[in-house]
């Protein structure tokens, strides 16, 4: 009789396995209209943002798509792949999932897609609960105050623009000034149990190159998301929040989680192909109005949560021709607790990281260190900006010794300035021991 048992369930299970993926809904709807980035279709009842399931009746190929625009007759459906494959006459059905994602602890050390699909090669995930990608920020009265130092293991922020747990900081450069080394050094250094990497349509080139020269190969804790340039413009839009929901997952537990994504702009370039293909009128540098209403709804939902642990989070931003007033730029900033801009003159000059202290700033700063701390940073920064203000009249030998004594204060501190901010890109320094370095300098 157990064995009888026994063998009802295995072929139960063998079942389930052959019919897991197929789509078993009775009611469909048809094609009817098709071209490069919109689907239109008839014959459903749908709300914007369901998910739907395109199956070709002529090939194998199937995708999944989403519900952006409803009219009397018909609606519009934006695929995650492209539409390549697809005619008039293919069926569409609800996926009755929506938009969730299988997460757990075996996301740990793992590549994945936005769908949290493994791209690693290492074999299926076996995930032990599903959420939704897209989920409500935390409300305003049930976040926690930011009130603790978050160590990344780079000296001149740990010492000059120190972040707290639940922070969130926008990383300000213009390509190849050192954003994806920074951002390797922050992942290294942080004192962060779990770490999420989001890697949003940046070159394919780039992933392995990051995993292996910026992170060392190092997955431990760490789970990164990806979607590449070539993906759909959804999947790219999607893969941002499908990121944060693996963040928000570990958040959950309790645990501390340092979120990073690179890079809002070509998640925001993402919306604005959305967007245009929907008819959306094209503002600032074409972006349409959702290209900016989308930023707070990822941003927002990092932080800290009363009885649970925190995001801090990271934002790479792409600045065009170093134009810090470009629209993404100016959005994220006014959205986010502080901005770290990256310095191509520093680039120039060999200094690394080139962080540009003067124009950087971290709103939480004062809340998460001692005095001492800040009397120290404080007297850092005005020997750093009088140097600066001066430098055109240092260089031609114009200024004279013993006419501004903070000045030549600032001059004879100059070198160990300098070596201070400089960090070699596999360093990665105690809060502790920064500190110290810090007081020790402007003693």
């Amino acid at each position: 009789m157990l064995a009888q048992v026994s063998a009802t369930n295995m072929s139960l299970k063998a079942l389930r396995e052959r019919i897991k993926n197929r789509e078993l809904s009775t009611a469909f709807g048809i094609i009817v209209r098709i071209n490069p980035t919109l689907i239109t279709a008839q014959g459903l009842h749908v709300s914007i943002g369901d998910t739907v399931r395109i199956v070709s009746m002529y090939n194998d190929k199937s995708s999944l798509g989403m519900v952006s625009e409803v009219r009397s007759e018909s609606f519009n459906i934006t695929p995650f792949s492209f539409t390549e494959g697809f005619s008039v006459g293919d069926r569409v059905y609800v996926n009755e999932s929506g938009m969730a994602i299988p997460v757990g602890n075996a996301l740990l050390g793992r590549v994945v897609n936005p769908f949290m699909v493994p791209i690693d090669g290492k074999g299926p995930i076996h995930a032990t609960q599903t959420v939704s990608m897209i989920q409500e920020p935390i409300a305003a009265m049930k976040r926690g105050m930011i009130n603790e130092p978050f160590s990344v293991g780079v000296k001149s922020i740990d010492a000059l623009l120190t972040c707290g747990k639940g922070q969130k900081l926008g990383i300000f450069a213009g390509s190849g000034v050192g954003k994806s080394t920074l951002m390797g050094m922050i992942v290294r250094g942080a004192q962060a149990p779990i770490k999420v990497v989001a890697l949003i349509g940046e070159r394919g080139r780039e992933v392995p190159e990051f995993i292996e020269k910026n992170l060392g190969g190092n997955l431990e804790n760490t789970v990164i998301v990806v979607a590449t340039s070539d993906d759909s413009p959804l999947m790219r839009k999607y893969g941002a929040f499908a990121a944060m929901s693996v963040a928000e997952f570990f958040k959950g537990q309790g645990h501390d989680v340092l979120f990073i994504m690179d890079s809002v702009t070509r998640f925001a370039m993402a919306q604005r192909e959305i967007g245009l293909a929907l008819g959306e009128p094209p503002t600032s540098k074409g972006y349409p109005p959702s290209s900016l209403t989308l930023l707070p709804q990822l941003m927002e939902r990092a932080g800290k949560e009363q009885g649970k642990g925190s995001i801090t989070a990271f934002f790479t931003v792409l600045i065009e021709g170093d134009d810090m007033s470009d629209p993404i730029a100016d959005q994220s900033r006014s959205i986010l607790d502080g901005h770290i801009v990256l310095s191509r003159e520093f680039t120039d000059l060999g200094i690394y990281p080139p962080i540009h202290i003067l124009n950087s700033a971290s709103r939480v700063m004062g809340d998460v260190i001692d005095a001492p701390h800040s009397k120290a940073a404080q007297q850092f920064k005005r020997w750093y900006a009088l140097l600066k203000e001066n430098e055109m009249l240092i260089r031609i030998g114009a200024y004279q010794k013993g006419s501004d004594a903070q000045l030549d204060m600032a001059l004879s501190k100059r070198d160990a300035m300098e070596a201070f901010i400089k960090q070699n890109a596999t360093e990665q320094v105690a809060y502790a021991s920064t500190l110290q370095s810090l007081k020790e300098v402007v003693a």
